[in-house]
């Protein structure tokens, strides 16, 4: 379980067609992936199992905590991003609520755009 920051600060200003704004980028894929937005509500949980594929979940909103194998959660909020490797148990819960991304691929390598969170 990898943990990253989307963040502005490594993120590029873009300036083109009159535009005035900071684009960092998450994810970048050529073969089949899946996207899909996953609502958590007080008390959530997306239950312990195994990831199909690497994956990666964005919260954009809210916040909660996760694992992997180990039986210890982790805080995440808003602008946090974590990954999980192929077939690694993991598991999301929220007391709060919680809205994240997920992103689903086998080619996800979320280094590549992102930094590790600190």
């Amino acid at each position: 379980m990898d943990f990253y920051k989307i963040s502005k600060d490594s993120g590029k200003r873009i300036s083109k067609f009159n535009s005035d704004f900071i684009m960092s980028r998450v994810i970048q894929t050529d073969k089949a992936t899946n996207i899909v937005c996953m609502n958590l509500e007080e008390n959530g949980i997306i239950g312990y199992h195994q990831a199909a594929v690497p994956q990666l979940l964005v919260v954009i909103a809210g916040e909660g905590y996760v694992r992997n194998d180990k039986e210890e959660y982790i805080k995440v909020q808003s602008g946090d991003a974590v990954f999980w490797e192929k077939d690694e148990w993991h598991e999301t819960k929220s007391d709060k609520g919680l809205t994240a991304i997920v992103i689903e691929s086998v080619e996800l390598n979320p280094s590549l755009f992102m930094p590790l969170k600190k």
